[in-house]
């Protein structure tokens, strides 16, 4: 029986649906983990998170059963062993399991227990839950391994303590949200811990995927509920963590602890790796936007120049009548702050031809919110010709302030690939422009001074598709929007709810029917980054026909 044990912890990232290149990779980190007993991976590190219906076909299974052989056989070489997620079907049914793997061979697979099922998750529809575990032997250690949602609650650590646990192991999947850290460290890990005595060691992967994004911060929490190793969020990290047994209970020595990323600065780089993942992995060369000279554009030009390199991003002007020249400026002076290729389109060409098309048919009517949009549209087919002749994704630029009411033009702003801005409110994107402005991302490719002018975070919005058009005609000001939205969408009130808060009723009634009946709309949007707990898409899911109001 040992009394001293090297885990190396993996914090990866992976590529879902690619098995082989997963399994190199994961080989790869192992022979750099020189000197450990074992290497652990993120949770479904073999297939990749989240697998989706993917997973439903049998081909994938009996590829993963095939990349697991190989993988185990690496082990005959006497170097550290592994404990790899993945997935195994018995008896007709699938299991998200982690296995072990040593001396050449499977030595002890354990299967998920809790399966999440909310926001972002979809397990129950996957895969069938597993027993209670029992804890692993290994070299004389008794390991729990419990995956991910398993550590959420109480039942399945409490039941490998029980088993005789002394350390457990948790490989994690676990998406970015805004304030999860504190999360995931004092009100999970801590409870698990404060509850069972026992050290925990909390493995988390990093990259995007399609809307999610992983932001790593993978620790180990030793019994007395210290952190003796922190790693970074958003970057790559292998870890050698040393263990001792003192008096009865494994400890795991002091190392490096990273600080984390505090706010904004998260969800920028949320933002910047989950479209840098999207880009790369979709094999697009580059992203193609509109560069309005409004603050959202601005702030998702800058966020594509972070991600890609400005070198990769091109910025298009598309000005109308309605066009003021504080925009003309301020969008040139944001692609000259960015160093990226800027080009004038101006649509009143196509505004011309579409008017004297549609002249016979609209003769009797007024001009009104139709024309309005078919500026948009005609935006969208322009930026869309680009895409389609040059191959470059185009990211969309709206806000989830306008989304949730509906203040987008379907086939037209909204039309395009991505957006890094779907989940962030406008006061979010105020606050993420002034913080740029004035910092550099950890992950950032674009340059370290300003990235807009600073009239673009002052002046009043406006989509400038009439004459003197704000934001504010059609809206509530930002600042008490946001708030509204919040309330409805994330906390899911009613309207007396919020009017109980000082809210005005009529305000919140009307915003909340506009919520309602722009869902049809949300539907038809773009994927984008995840940063809160009810993003539009895989979070929040209503139906289109909705009779219901709170008031």
């Amino acid at each position: 029986m040992t009394d001293k044990l090297v885990i190396a912890l993996a914090q990866m990232t992976q590529s879902v649906g690619d098995l082989a290149a997963n399994a190199d990779a994961m080989l790869q980190w192992r022979e750099r983990a020189v000197g450990a007993d074992l290497i652990v991976y993120p949770e479904l590190q073999l297939i990749g998170y989240p697998p989706e219906d993917l997973v439903l076909k049998p081909a994938l299974v009996d590829r993963a059963n095939h990349e697991l052989d190989r993988l185990a056989q690496a082990t005959a070489d006497g170097g550290p062993a592994m404990l790899v997620g993945t997935v195994v079907a018995s008896q007709g049914v699938l299991f998200n399991v982690v296995a072990l793997l040593e001396n050449g061979a499977v030595t002890a697979i354990r299967q998920k227990r809790e399966l999440p099922n909310y926001g972002t998750f979809d397990e129950k529809r996957l895969f069938a839950p597993g027993p209670l575990p029992a804890p692993i032997d290994f070299r004389g250690v008794r390991l729990g391994v419990p995956i991910c949602e398993d550590i959420w609650f109480p039942f399945v650590t409490a039941h490998l303590r029980a088993e005789g646990a002394e350390i457990l192991i948790s490989p994690n999947g676990s998406p970015y949200e805004i304030d999860k850290d504190d999360r995931r460290i004092n009100v999970v890990a801590g409870t698990r811990v404060r509850e069972t005595g026992l050290p925990l060691v909390y493995v988390n992967r990093v990259g995007g995927q399609d809307e999610l994004v992983f932001d790593g911060a993978s620790f180990v929490m030793n019994g007395d509920l210290s952190i003796a190793q922190q790693l970074p969020d958003w970057e790559e990290a292998l870890v050698l963590t040393q263990w001792e047994k003192w008096d009865g209970q494994w400890v795991c020595l002091p190392g490096a602890l990273h600080e984390l990323d505090p706010r904004p600065a998260d969800i920028y780089n949320a933002m910047v790796l989950g479209l840098r993942d999207y880009v790369n992995r979709n094999r697009f060369p580059g992203v193609v936007l509109g560069l309005s000279g409004g603050i959202d554009s601005a702030l998702s030009a800058a966020v594509a120049v972070d991600a890609l390199g400005a070198d990769r991003v091109w910025c298009v002007m598309m000005p109308s009548r309605f066009t003021s020249q504080d925009s003309l400026e301020d969008g040139e002076a944001c692609a000259r702050l960015l160093g990226v290729r800027y080009d004038r389109i101006p649509i009143e060409p196509a505004v011309g031809a579409f008017d004297a098309m549609l002249a016979d048919v609209f003769h009797d009517s007024q001009r009104d919110l139709t024309e309005e949009n078919i500026q948009s549209r005609i935006r969208g087919v322009t930026l869309m010709a680009l895409s389609n002749k040059f191959g470059h994704m185009l990211l969309t630029t709206g806000n989830k302030s306008e989304m949730s009411v509906g203040y987008a033009t379907i086939y037209g702003d909204m039309a395009g690939g991505y957006s890094v801005l779907k989940d962030a409110y406008k006061t979010t994107v105020f606050d993420l422009s002034r913080w740029r402005n004035g910092n550099v991302p950890s992950l950032g490719l674009g340059p370290s001074g300003p990235i807009m002018p600073e009239r673009v975070i002052t002046k009043p919005p406006t989509a400038e598709l009439r004459d003197n058009q704000k934001d504010e005609d059609s809206l509530p000001p930002y600042e008490v929007l946001d708030p509204i939205l919040y309330g409805l969408v994330e906390e899911e009130l009613s309207v007396e709810q919020l009017v109980a808060r000082g809210f005005d009723r009529d305000t919140v009634a009307r915003i909340e029917r506009l919520l309602y009946i722009a869902e049809y709309k949300r539907r038809q949007a773009p994927p984008g980054v995840k940063l809160g707990t009810r993003n539009f898409g895989r979070d929040r899911r209503y139906p289109i026909t909705n009779a219901f109001r709170t008031l």
